[in-house]
């Protein structure tokens, strides 16, 4: 197989494996990926964007595939809008750093699943109406769990990639 016909495989298999990952950890760790108080560990990958456009669609339909398994219609909407949009913004701040660390495209993630996910959460499943207090409340909530998933494992991950040369090789690769 030549090495141009290997790269577009090679992009669709780890487009598709990211998929599958971050599917199993939400489904696997099912109490903490969803509700309005929630550590989805999975929200880490959407930081794969920084080594390739591939992973904004691995990511994206992960998150459909956990939304659609494991969460509701109303989920599968706005939380993958989030997180597609996270990722697309991740992907653009791919190449800036804070004293070596991928923090700039840690916080796309976190802001968008905050404001979105915050609000689907107010109006859509919480017993109170839907009041600004309320929509900052749950966007807060969200937001501490994005950035331990992203600001925390997101950024550890892409510097432990970084600092792997076969690692790098593996998932970079263009």
């Amino acid at each position: 197989m030549s090495n141009k016909t290997s790269m577009p495989v090679r992009r669709l298999v780890r487009c598709a494996m990211v998929a599958a990952i971050y599917t199993v950890l939400c489904l696997v760790l099912a109490p903490f990926s969803y509700g309005p108080v929630q550590v989805r560990i999975a929200e880490m990958l959407t930081l794969l964007p920084v080594f390739g456009p591939e992973y904004i669609v691995g990511v994206t339909l992960g998150c459909l595939l956990a939304n659609l398994f494991g969460s509701t219609l109303v989920d599968v909407v706005f939380g993958t809008a989030a997180t597609l949009l996270a990722c697309l913004v991740t992907y653009k701040l791919r190449n800036l750093r804070i004293k070596g660390l991928a923090l700039p495209a840690a916080l796309p993630p976190v802001l968008f699943n905050a404001v979105i996910v915050g609000i689907e959460i107010s109006v859509f499943f919480s017993d109170t109406p839907a009041t600004l207090p309320v929509m900052l409340w749950n966007g807060f909530t969200v937001g501490i769990g994005e950035i331990i998933s992203c600001m925390v494992l997101g950024v550890a991950m892409v510097r432990f990639i970084e600092s792997s040369a076969p690692l790098k090789r593996l998932l970079a690769e263009s």
